[in-house]
């Protein structure tokens, strides 16, 4: 059992650290202890813990605490996989009784990563068990996702480029000239409009045009002279 093997290294209890350089030596002591039994991180902490007394466990639980709270809530966020397993194997150090085998480890690890990692991580039919593995393909995931966003970013600069290209190709047109084609087509709409008003009038009116035509017209007279006309000086009937 790990607690006896740790017990019979006849370890030094520490009561509380009210002398800087007593419980520098401690930490030493400790220290070359742990080594020597070839213990994980985990089984230093709990050990180390075991050797905790008065004072010392009182405060010792008092940091515990609120490690345990930071490690359940703890997520990559912004992080690197890199960075974020090495926070939480920090953490994961400081609260051993949170992962006390390699399966709760993966669980919570997997929690930490962020949604689109663990899902590629646990895609497939045979999803990681243990720790090692979980943090192969997590990085793998964060490798090709990154990949991913790089081409998709490539691919709307090269367009927003391409439209910029083809707008800067386009004519500019000259405000000047288009207020004289504006201008210019103000007045041929004002002169069309005129002509409008023009033809409404005259069709306003349709019963001048039906008098005009039914008004008979001047008729033209011809004047016939005859011989006898002519020698009595006197003129003819007009024939129209």
């Amino acid at each position: 059992m790990l607690y006896e093997r740790f017990r019979r290294m006849k370890v030094p209890k520490f009561e509380g650290p009210t002398d800087p350089i007593e419980a520098d030596n401690w930490l030493i002591d400790i220290q070359i202890i742990l080594d020597f039994m070839g213990l994980t991180e985990q089984e230093k902490i709990m050990c180390a813990s075991f050797a905790l007394k008065k004072d010392a466990r009182h405060w010792w639980m008092t940091v515990q605490m609120p490690q345990q709270d930071e490690f359940n809530s703890f997520r990559q966020g912004s992080m690197t996989v890199i960075e974020a397993v090495k926070k939480f194997e920090q953490l994961a150090r400081l609260c051993p009784e949170l992962v006390p085998n390699e399966t709760e480890k993966v669980r919570r690890m997997m929690k930490m990563f962020r949604t689109d990692i663990a899902k590629q991580v646990s895609a497939g039919s045979s999803p990681p068990t243990l720790v090692s593995d979980c943090i192969s393909r997590a990085i793998r995931a964060e490798y090709w996702i990154n990949q991913d966003k790089e081409a998709r970013a490539q691919i709307f600069k090269a367009k927003k480029e391409e439209k910029a290209v083809a707008k800067k190709s386009q004519p500019r047109q000259n405000p000047e000239l288009d207020m004289k084609g504006q201008s210019s087509n103000a007045g041929k709409n004002l002169r069309q409009n005129k002509r409008k008003e023009n033809a409404t009038i005259k069709i306003e009116c349709p019963h001048l045009a039906q008098e005009r035509l039914e008004a008979p017209e001047p008729q033209t007279r011809y004047h016939v002279y005859t011989k006898g006309d002519i020698e009595a000086g006197t003129s003819s009937v007009a024939i129209g």
